[in-house]
């Protein structure tokens, strides 16, 4: 199961009672009041870790508490304070407070650590509470309870290229021949439930992530289809690939699925309508048996000159066209400076 968004509860360690204690040593006739301080309360944290994908552990629990502090104890001995709570969420994740909506956080780079409640003080023993008039206090201040509050937690994949495009498109495939990632493929639409990464090499010292991508259809930004879920994805994409299908059978058109597609997009974020992008053809080799759809690539063409997009033809089942692809890929990262020193 992918999950991508949910809400917890936390809360930070309740503060240790402090202590009330008098000193009574035979040897001391002036014993007095020694009552420790409870400890503190542990605070919450988040954590990013590399080896998440998702939130589901947090699908099947809800709430957590750090740990209390421990109560003070004679002869000025203070409680322990309580261990922290460190939560691990993946990289990627967005902290918001659920009742207000504030940005606490953007989980953004390995190992990042989010400090999201803090825990309470102890109270304090009555040796604190020693004056002149007041010699033997029999007053201790009790540790205050934890405070807490509701998270908002929202997963967005950290890929520097996102794939997009309507359902069946081939762009599973697409990932598949250009990086290790085995994402579902299969002829029916919405095979893509959830978002798979891979690491696709431009050359041998370079490479970049790139995100296969639910398909999207006309009114996913209203919720209609299945890539509403995951638009978020695209936010923090630096380049949108969108591939484009053109089966006859589909009784589409390749410039009105294009529009289609960026107009969702835009409905969603305007800066999503304004990030590059490379348009791409895919099943080249179908095109043969489809003479029809030539003027519409002479269209498409047109129109991706016009807005200034790269357009290339190209076919995931036989690899026509994907080195090119990625050159195109590359030279785009390459020119913003985001593409990657390989590992």
């Amino acid at each position: 199961m992918f999950v991508d968004e949910i809400d917890i509860f936390v809360k930070g360690g309740d503060g240790g009672a402090g202590c009330i204690s008098f000193r009574r040593e035979k040897f001391v006739p002036r014993g007095g009041p020694d009552g420790g301080d409870g400890g503190s309360g542990g605070s919450v944290f988040l954590e990013a870790d590399p080896a998440l994908t998702t939130l589901l552990d947090y699908h099947y629990q809800r709430h957590y508490q750090a740990e209390r502090g421990q109560h003070g104890e004679g002869n000025n001995r203070s409680g322990a304070s309580g261990e922290d709570l460190v939560l691990r969420v993946p990289v990627g994740t967005v902290v918001t407070e659920r009742e207000s909506g504030e940005l606490l956080g953007d989980l953004a780079g390995s190992g990042q650590r989010l400090l999201v409640i803090g825990g309470s003080r102890g109270g304090r023993g009555n040796a604190r509470f020693v004056s002149s008039t007041n010699r033997a206090p029999r007053r201790a201040d009790l540790g205050r309870p934890g405070p807490g509050r509701w998270l908002h937690l929202e997963l967005k994949l950290l890929a520097d290229v996102g794939v997009v495009g309507f359902p069946n498109a081939g762009k599973s495939t697409l990932v598949s021949r250009l990086s290790a990632a085995k994402p579902k493929i299969a002829d029916y639409p919405f095979t893509t439930l959830v978002p798979t990464l891979g690491i696709a090499r431009a050359d041998a010292d370079r490479s970049f992530v790139i995100a296969d991508l639910p398909g999207l259809i006309a009114g996913a930004a209203e919720g209609k289809g299945l890539g509403h879920q995951f638009l978020r994805h695209t936010e923090r994409t630096r380049l949108l690939v969108h591939l484009l299908d053109p089966d006859p059978n589909t009784g589409r058109d390749l410039v009105e699925d294009l529009d289609t597609i960026n107009a969702e997009l835009a409905a969603y974020s305007p800066e999503l309508a304004a990030r590059p992008q490379i348009v791409a053809v895919n099943k080249a080799d179908l095109l043969d048996g489809a003479p029809q759809r030539r003027a519409e690539i002479d269209r498409l063409r047109t129109r991706c000159a016009d807005a200034g997009w790269p357009f290339l033809l190209v076919s995931a089942a036989t690899g026509q066209g994907l080195r090119e692809l990625v050159g195109a890929i590359a030279a785009r990262l390459d020119a913003t400076g985001w593409l990657r020193a390989a590992s």
